[in-house]
Parts: structure tokens; sequence; C-alpha cells
């Protein structure tokens, strides 16, 4: 398949606030840009998805509740679409973020179709269709067999690779492709943003981004925060990807409801990124940790829970701080010892950004997963010829 030949991509991804859909959506944006054609196709258009931007197509899933099923079945409806949508627009690749539902779905969608008019179909491993249903009995079977019936497999990081492997026991090779963020322009200034949260100039500011699932532990988070001695002069922004309200008694226990800032569902995250200080996340596991690639980007060095593929993304001590997993006095004082050195901080930052441009940028990242649809084609005679 010639580097020439403009590639046709279908994505299927959670169009909801999580590393998956905001990777999906990102990947997709880039790949229009660099002018391949992609189809969005989920039962809504992604949060983070422009709406008017060039070879970029969404397609809606239809959801019906018929009385015979206790249950809305998605699976079926997905891969039905999946397969209208390859068949329509020629599609080379169905590129599936998650493996349950998405992979499933895209593996029947390709069998529906004849030999000629089939899409290799590529499943990107994120996280906890690994380390959590990878577990469940009820869920490992049906992953091993998207993953062992899939044309291609990565992951977002080596930790996620060997979790596969060791969980799902996938014998087949997997390719490693990080995360990547490349950051748009904010729209306000960070004084206006700082401003508009009530930050003063002298106070340092925290930032903690995610979807708020138990496995951030955001009561470690508002603890950890509530330990520190500076308190006093910091304050801590959440950019929460659901609803904060069942944390809000533990911010009222704690006495912090004067020092804690909570934002829901932001889409111009880039606005309240760029004026942060330092960023804290206290997860028991995480894949990747993309929060914390994003607040690099902006020079924003962070301390964080040494798990899982964070040590891939944060160089420790070079880069931000890593602290063992339940050591939540030692996040503590990692963070009082960087509030009370700003010079320090501003190193760490410095380097965080040179990292996030020189290993996680869509220049790097994204190259890779168009040489990995370009190999996974020409793989297939009927696909290679045709194009």
């Amino acid at each position: 398949m010639s580097d020439l030949v403009p590639l046709k991509i279908g994505i299927t991804c959670y169009p909801s606030v999580g590393g998956s859909g905001i990777l999906a959506s990102a990947l997709g944006e880039e790949l229009a840009q660099r002018g391949h054609e992609v189809h969005f196709v989920s039962y809504e258009r992604p949060f983070r998805l422009p709406t008017d931007a060039p070879r970029i197509h969404f397609h809606p899933v239809e959801i019906n509740s018929y009385g015979l099923f206790k249950y809305p079945d998605y699976t079926l409806p997905l891969s039905t679409k999946l397969a209208e949508v390859s068949r329509t627009h020629g599609l080379d690749v169905l590129h599936a973020h998650y493996a349950v539902p998405h992979a499933t779905a895209a593996i029947l969608a390709r069998d529906m179709l004849p030999p000629h008019q089939r899409p290799k179909v590529v499943t990107t491993l994120h996280g906890t269709d690994t380390t959590l249903l990878g577990r469940d009995a009820g869920y490992s079977p049906a992953i091993r067999h998207a993953l062992e019936h899939a044309d291609g497999i990565t992951t977002v990081s080596e930790f996620l690779r060997g979790e596969t492997h060791r969980l799902i026991a996938v014998q087949r090779p997997i390719e490693v492709i990080h995360n990547f963020f490349e950051p748009r322009a904010p729209t306000r200034s960070r004084d206006a943003v700082r401003q508009e949260l009530g930050v003063a100039p002298a106070e340092t500011l925290l930032l903690h981004a995610s979807n708020l699932r138990p496995v951030k532990r955001i009561d470690v988070l508002l603890e950890t925060f509530s330990r520190l001695q500076t308190l006093p002069a910091c304050k801590l922004l959440i950019l929460a990807g659901s609803e904060f309200a069942p944390y809000a008694a533990t911010v009222e226990r704690l006495g912090l409801g004067d020092r804690v800032i909570v934002r829901e569902n932001i889409i111009a995250i880039e606005d309240y990124i760029q004026a942060a200080d330092l960023g804290l996340f206290t997860s028991e596991s995480e894949s990747f940790c993309l929060s914390i690639l994003e607040a690099m980007a902006f020079g924003c060095p962070s301390v964080a829970t040494r798990v899982g593929g964070i040590p891939e993304v944060v160089a420790d001590g070079e880069t931000g701080v890593l602290v063992p997993l339940g050591d939540n006095a030692g996040l503590a004082r990692a963070i009082d010892e960087l509030v009370a050195n700003p010079a320090r901080r501003a190193a760490l930052g410095a380097a965080a950004k040179q990292r996030a441009r020189e290993k996680f940028s869509a220049e790097v990242i994204v190259a890779r997963y168009i040489d990995f649809y370009r190999r996974i084609c020409a793989a297939d005679p009927l696909r290679a010829s045709a194009r």
C-alpha cells in the first residue's frame, strides 16, 4: 500500500469522558488533518470531537429496546452499523478502542462482509478492559476471543502489554503505542482563569483531572491535600469527568470547602491546565494516565503514585515526583517540598514539557499508528492490491 494513498478508517470508542475516548477522538482528528478519511461510529458523538472538521464523519448507532430483552443490547446494533459504514465507504481499517464491546462488534462486522470488502480490525487496549474485565470470568473469554481474532493489537503502555499477556494469556504480538496529547491554544489568559477560580497570584494551584472512578482514589487525593503543611498557600482544582457530588461530604468533613474548586465535564481543558502549577494524582492503578501528560505539555509537573504505566510517562525526579502506593504522607511531603521551592518546580516543569514534546506528541505517535495500519493492510493481498 503506497504511503501516498490516504486511508479510510473507522473508529469506535466510548464517547464519554475518559482516556480511551479522548485518545480516540484526538487520533481521528489528527488522522483527518493528515488527509485520511475518518468515520466515527458510536451511540453519541465523542465529546471533544469537532463538528465541522473536514474528512471527519460521525455515524450514530440506534439502540432499540425490545420487550424480549431484559436489557438493551448495544453490541449487535454497533456491529451492524460498523458493517454498514464499512461497506458504504470502503473502509480499510476498523479501529476499536477498548475490547468490550467495541472489538467484539468490529470483528462481527468484519465477518458480515464478503472477503474483498472486509476491513482490518485493530484493537487498542486502554486499561480496565484488561486490568478489570480481564480478571472477570464473565468477560475474559470474550476479550481473549476478540484479541485473538483482531488483525492487530496495540496497548498504551509496556505495563499494559505485560498485564494483557499475564491476565488474558494472549500469545499474539502486541505493539505498544503510547498516548499522545496535542494541546490547543488556550482561549483565555492564565491570569484570567486564575481570577475566575479565585486563586491569588501568590497561591499555588494544584491540579487533578480524571473521570473520578474508584481506581483514581479521590478519597486519598482529598486526604493528601488536607495534610499539606503548605495548605494555606494552596488550592486544588479538580477537573471532573463525572459528577463530583459523591465526594462533597468528604470535602466538608476535611474542612476544604474554601480550598477545593471543581469544574465538571470541561471541554476547553487547556484554559484550566495552563493555570495550574502542580499536578496531584493518587491512583491505585493506571495504564498510562493521560491527565499527567496533558499537564506536562503545559510545563506543569506532577506528584503521583508510582503505579502501572505512570513511570513510562514521568521520569521520576526529572519531570515529576513518584511516590510508592500507600505512602500518603510521602505524597503530601513531596507536594510541600515543591510548593516551597518554585525554582525546583519550574525546572521539573520545563523538563516535563520537553519530554511531552519529544516522546508523546502527535507528530511522534500518530505516525506510528499510520505505520501500524499500513503494515496490517499490507498483509492482506486483496486490500493491498485494491489500494
